[in-house]
């Protein structure tokens, strides 16, 4: 099931693709990363990358595909284990493989991933049918709460220890009560009440605390005995920040303690970058939470060619006005890098797999951005038509700017001209990565710092859009 609502002037993803006893991940296999050597979770503090922030749902499952993971700069991967015991509490637990129907081998993935350099996020779920409290529905709360915890234990015990060495598991997906969308039952957690048809369907009044008894609690122990990182199931874009915050401090009866004091990593799907900013001022910015990161971006969003690479070059420019000290502490993953619909980074074929728009438009983002990571302190001054932000990647001032057609004006306000040297200035389409000629710029120095003049094409790459406009780069780079 999967809807859209126009909220705000903005669409909201109402729901995903629902799988049985899966992630919802219809395509999964693996992903890439910088370099193959060792995994996110393992690399050095320093400065920071764009790399470092983009993820993605499904494993690659091949050395090509790696090599177009690397190419997009896709460096974390989200998929499911299991199927744990489908059919029966007696059965031997089956926890090696991945993927919506859960027919990929777990294990080959992960090692794939820790060869290439790229990082593994678990999602623990769901119920078997017949330990389901709505008859049969997996998406409901267990009836027995230990044969949850066997799963867990079970995949955490194995998955930290040689030769994964995981330590990033999420509990759940989308677990919440009545959304503030409309919804009475979230999608992936159902009580008393539920139906399938919403019309029929009442409230679950008990959702928030047999999430947090029943699920949430026993798993995060399970996972902070192993020295492993809580990830959060994915709060749904559509049941409201104000809802999620009384979820994350909401304080067990039984057991006196809040969902929040278990967490290590925020977690939210389909949020705006500025969305995200009560979590970081209550959560992240004085503890207790280590990140936010949003496990499920994109996904028809991305029938907006801009999208991604805004989102991204966004999120780096947010990231680095927030105390981004760690490699990991801000992460966001693509739904879906893998698939048929023209929106996904890539198609599948046959014959072969080729990248789609929003897939070249994460390549030119990383070999446009391609250095260590530091905030533009200059303000920038967009004339008529135009807006953007900027960063700064190694030595080079990028901007990011989107457009209407004809001749368009930016000032790097302070920025002063190099005493020794020169300066190579570019405008780069950010789709497409093709650069203008040079009479597309004009450039003057003056007390108030670099003006730019940039003029963008009548035939602009979001032509779709409403109003149509150019999404480019200005890089301006110093030569020695």
């Amino acid at each position: 099931m999967y809807r859209i609502l126009k909220s705000a002037g903005r669409r909201r993803a109402l729901g995903t693709i629902a799988a049985l006893l899966g992630a919802a991940f219809p395509f999964a296999r693996a992903r890439s990363a910088p370099t193959p050597t060792k995994s996110p979770q393992a690399r050095d503090a320093g400065g920071r990358t764009i790399t470092e922030m983009i993820g993605t749902n499904g494993w690659a499952g091949t050395p090509r595909d790696i090599a177009m993971w690397r190419q997009m700069g896709i460096t974390w991967g989200r998929d499911s284990v299991g199927p744990g015991q489908p059919d029966s509490p007696t059965e031997a637990m089956h926890i090696d493989k991945t993927g919506s129907q859960f027919d990929n081998d777990l294990p080959s993935a992960l090692l794939l991933n820790n060869r290439n350099g790229i990082g593994s996020l678990l999602l623990l779920g769901y119920t078997p049918p017949w330990n389901a409290t709505v008859p049969g529905d997996t998406n409901s709360a267990p009836r027995d709460v230990r044969a949850w915890t066997r799963y867990v234990e079970a995949v955490v015990r194995k998955y930290t220890a040689p030769p994964f060495n995981l330590r990033y598991f999420q509990i759940w997906n989308e677990a919440a009560g009545k959304l503030s969308g409309g919804l009475p039952q979230a999608t992936f957690w159902h009580g008393p009440n539920f139906s399938e048809d919403e019309k029929r369907a009442k409230p679950y009044e008990h959702a928030m605390q047999d999430y947090v008894e029943r699920i949430h609690l026993p798993a995060a122990r399970i996972i902070r005995k192993y020295n492993a990182y809580v990830v959060y199931g994915g709060w749904p874009d559509q049941g409201g920040l104000s809802n999620f915050c009384k979820w994350l401090e909401y304080r067990s009866p039984a057991s006196n303690e809040r969902m929040l004091d278990w967490v290590d990593y925020l977690d939210t799907h389909y949020l705006g970058v500025t969305d995200l900013d009560p979590l970081y001022d209550q959560y992240v910015k004085n503890g207790p939470a280590r990140g936010i990161w949003q496990t499920e971006i994109g996904d028809a969003y991305m029938k907006d060619p801009h999208f991604i690479a805004e989102y991204f070059f966004d999120f780096a420019v947010w990231a680095l006005q927030r105390n981004w000290n760690d490699p990991n502490k801000y992460v966001s993953m693509v739904y879906h890098w893998d698939g048929y619909e023209p929106f996904r980074l890539t198609h599948r074929g046959p014959p072969s797999r080729t990248y789609n728009v929003s897939g070249k438009s994460l390549i030119v983002l990383r070999q446009t951005v391609s250095g260590s990571l530091a905030s533009l302190a200059n303000p920038l001054k967009f004339g008529q038509g135009a807006s953007g932000s900027g960063v700064r990647s190694g030595n080079d001032v990028v901007l990011q700017v989107n457009a209407a057609a004809g001749w368009r004006t930016v000032t790097v306000a302070g920025l002063k001209r190099p005493s020794a040297g020169t300066l190579k200035i570019e405008f780069i389409d950010a789709l497409t990565g093709t650069v203008s000629a040079p009479d597309a710029l004009t450039t003057t120095w003056n007390n108030d710092g670099l003006q730019l003049g940039f003029r963008v094409p009548d035939r602009v790459n979001g032509a779709g859009n409403d109003p149509p406009t150019h999404l480019a780069y200005i890089a301006v780079r110093p030569l020695a």
